[in-house]
Formats: structure tokens, sequence, C-alpha cells
């Protein structure tokens, strides 16, 4: 997972018969409430088929705050798991 200030970044996998809609919006209303965060009403998906796809969007999440700058090197980053 990766917070960015305004939306946050994580690789999840959900079970076949489990809502993934419903989860993420379960969670959304949780956190919202607990830790007064302002999320966004939706959010995007995106199904990695194979390594080479995981490859692109880990570092496509890592370097999130460097395209934002926030910072010139994604070790920097200190919101990231």
């Amino acid at each position: 997972m990766l917070l960015m200030p305004d939306h946050l970044h994580a690789f999840i996998a959900f079970a076949h018969h489990q809502s993934m809609t419903k989860t993420i919006a379960d969670w959304k209303q949780c956190s919202s409430r607990v830790l007064k965060i302002g999320w966004q009403p939706n959010f995007f998906d995106h199904r990695l088929r194979n390594e080479s796809e995981r490859d692109e969007k880990c570092d496509y999440v890592a370097n999130n705050p460097i395209r934002a700058g926030l910072c010139q090197d994604p070790n920097e980053w200190p919101f990231k798991r």
C-alpha cells in the first residue's frame, strides 16, 4: 500500500465470491468514521493478469509521490508499506 495526500494505492486479492465493491465501500466507510478521512466516492481497480503487469503497476505506484512532486526518491516516501 502507498498513501498519497488525496488517495491510496493498494494491491489486494479478493476471493471469487467476495464483492470487491462492497468490501472497499465498507472499508472506506469505517476508515472515514474512525480516521476522519474524506475519501473520493468511487475507486479504480485493475486486474493484474501476469507478473509483467504486476511489476509495471508496482513501479507506477512506487513512483507516484515523485510524479506528484512530493519527494525525489521512492524510498524517501514515508507512507508506504
